[in-house]
């Protein structure tokens, strides 16, 4: 079998306005994903490692360091990372980025937002066991990481029509990209702004397209009213809202 490439690339463009993946069926019966670079393709495991290895003998990296974390003293030293162990934890990090953004492209929702958890943990491992310079390292990327876990698992929600679902999973990830942001004092750089305008982006679309309940149509009907000094439109209005609320639960309204 031929080395080259070419053949799958010739085939195969590469786009740089956009991610492009798919999946593919190895020679060996096995289900992969393709991520389609400019001077190649990467093709990765579905779960576990996208490269397949096991580092010593765990299913990824961190989870042979959770794994120790668990079972050894807090102050052991084995706990400690130093530069290379960083460094390892680094580049298992970038592969299951890769990963995640080709599922986005695929829209693999559960696996993005199984790969950004996995790298949101590595973050925090990094956190309490490096050096404060290698810690500085990694925070940067916890906004963007937390920007895309919350954009999964909204547009999973959407796909179910769970619009309210979809907004509370933007609004708690803007509210912890701002406290962690705070906590590692991250505010003054301008790292969290790309991912906090893309969750406010997202937000004002996803509240645009919800349909409204009866409540909150009457509400802006009152709101235009009282605005427009038609007092007597507002009353009747006022009357009508009052009754509803009164006999039905905000929750549990109609939306049509």
């Amino acid at each position: 079998m031929s080395e080259d490439l070419n053949h799958i690339l010739r085939d195969w463009d590469f786009d740089p306005q956009r991610v492009t993946a798919r999946w593919v069926r190895t020679e060996d019966g096995y289900v992969a994903v393709q991520l389609r670079m400019d001077l190649g393709v990467f093709q990765m495991q579905p779960s576990g490692r996208p490269d397949g290895q096991k580092p010593h003998g765990a299913p990824t990296l961190l989870q042979h360091y959770l794994t120790l974390e668990q079972t050894l003293p807090a102050h052991d030293p084995a706990l400690r990372l130093d530069e290379k162990n960083c460094g390892a934890l680094q580049q298992e990090a970038m592969q299951f980025y890769y990963r995640y953004i080709a599922c986005f492209a695929l829209r693999e929702f559960d696996c993005v937002i199984r790969d950004t958890n996995h790298n949101l943990k590595i973050i925090q491992y990094v956190i309490r066991h490096a050096p404060e310079e290698m810690r500085r390292a990694f925070l940067p990327f916890y906004p963007y990481v937390r920007m895309m876990n919350a954009r999964a698992r909204a547009e999973k929600a959407m796909s179910g029509q769970r619009f309210d679902e979809a907004l509370v999973a933007l609004d708690t990830a803007r509210a912890e990209i701002e406290t962690f942001c705070t906590e590692h004092e991250l505010s003054d750089l301008p790292v969290a702004a790309p991912a906090l305008a893309t969750l406010h982006e997202l937000t004002e679309q996803i509240s645009k397209r919800r349909p409204r309940s009866k409540t909150e149509r009457l509400r802006e009907e009152l709101d235009r009213a009282v605005a427009s000094e038609n007092y007597e439109r507002a009353a009747l209005l006022r009357d009508q809202l009052s009754a509803l609320t009164s006999a039905v639960p905000s929750h549990s309204e109609a939306t049509s």
